[in-house]
């Protein structure tokens, strides 16, 4: 069976209908983070009637579990097949059959897909068990989108104690790139994110009596140009960072000084030891601005996502592997966040692009739209792909890992 690509992909595109109904069902129903308890339950109705063990983990997600039946199978030995299953507040605006009905709800990056793909995945391995030399968890996560992210909630429970887990393998689809491909990084691909967060509190007052006033607007502007300019201060070899402040406030006016301004942002680093390095400049700012500005700073760190790593070994048998189906891309630093990066500090890991952009004059036509819009309308025939390109992987992995 694994042997012959063809009949793999053969049996999973037979199936091609039914996945895309319940892809349909699920992006019709979207829930937020923390809340997918109906999306919990459409996953566990399918897992049931396939007769696939699972159970509740990081209270509205799904952990699945499939025990290979290969002669000499290790059960100690663990792949983790990871989708998330969270939606965002977005209004989508999309007119089809199977658009939200939830006002103010949308599967807005996929995660809908995602979902679906992992179903259909553990569908096809739970019917060839015998081909399985190893374990196979299916987790469906919750909270993706929201701090301190599902990936974190996860762990937090030690799910895989007791096992080896070889591979961790998440995909993302990605409009960018049109159906049919592939897109893989080895080693750093995504960025850990960080919140930042600062009040400046000084005295408010008349405009004009400066004298009587400490003025927090001047401080800010200092602020906020040493904060822009530590990325250009970066030591050598390391990868790009951003710093970007995105939200002000100050509740002045013409001739009214406020008391305190806030200031919002966030940081992308790609390299552990310089995003600690950072968050000590920042504090040392922050430390100069009071004293020469007589302000008093409040600052602190939301600890987003660590950088997503792409286990060099996994990525380049991944492209070998999946060539011989998809066009593959190598993509190179992608400076959005993914929780996955938990994963990816703890186990070896693959997280990959799926391509959904459509092809010819509807891609070149940006038809499936961009990620985090109201007008995201991936193509459904990459649902099949994405069956076919993760089985593949699972498949690949044990084998590969049952050999040594």
């Amino acid at each position: 069976m694994y042997s012959n690509i063809k009949n793999m992909t053969d049996e999973v595109l037979g199936g091609y209908l039914d996945l895309v109904a319940t892809y349909h069902d699920l992006h019709s129903h979207p829930e937020l983070s923390f809340e997918e308890w109906q999306t919990a339950e459409r996953i566990s109705l399918r897992l049931r009637g396939e007769g696939i063990e699972h159970r509740s983990i990081a209270k509205t997600g799904i952990l699945a579990k499939i025990e290979g039946s290969a002669e000499g199978a290790d059960l100690h030995r663990a792949i983790v097949l990871r989708a998330d299953i969270d939606a965002l507040p977005i209004r989508e605006e999309n007119t089809t059959p199977h658009a939200s009905e939830r006002e103010g709800v949308m599967h807005a990056c996929g995660h809908d897909m995602h979902t679906t793909i992992l179903l259909g995945t553990l569908s096809y391995l739970n019917r060839h068990r015998e081909e399985l030399g190893c374990t196979i968890f299916g987790l469906f996560q919750p909270g993706e989108e929201l701090n301190p992210g599902g990936a974190k909630l996860v762990l937090d429970e030690n799910p895989f104690d007791g096992y080896k887990v070889v591979a961790v393998v998440g995909n993302h689809i990605e409009p960018t790139l049109p159906t049919g491909t592939i897109g893989i990084c080895e080693g750093k691909y995504m960025a850990a994110c960080d919140e930042l967060h600062f009040t400046l509190v000084g005295k408010g007052g008349h405009a004009a009596l400066r004298e009587k006033i400490v003025d927090p607007i001047l401080p800010t502007a200092h602020l906020i140009e040493a904060l822009y300019a530590i990325p250009a201060s970066a030591p050598e070899g390391v990868s790009q960072t951003i710093i970007s402040i995105g939200k002000i406030e100050a509740a002045g006016a013409t001739n009214i000084v406020p008391n305190e301004v806030h200031l919002e942002g966030t940081m992308r680093s790609f390299d552990e030891a310089w995003r600690r390095e950072i968050k000590e400049r920042i504090g040392a700012i922050c430390k100069y601005t009071e004293g020469h500005f007589g302000v008093t700073i409040h600052h602190n760190f939301g600890s987003g996502y660590p950088a997503v790593y792409n286990t060099p070994s996994l990525a380049q048998g991944a492209k070998a592997l999946l060539g011989e189906v998809f066009g593959v891309v190598e993509l190179g630093l992608r400076p959005t966040g993914e929780d996955f990066g938990y994963y990816t500090e703890r186990y070896p890991s693959l997280f990959y692009r799926l391509g959904v952009g459509y092809e010819g004059e509807e891609f070149a036509a940006q038809k499936a739209g961009s990620l985090h819009t109201p007008t995201l309308l991936p193509d459904t025939r990459a649902i099949g792909l994405g069956v076919v390109a993760m089985t593949l992987l699972a498949l690949d992995i044990q084998k590969q890992n049952r050999d040594k």
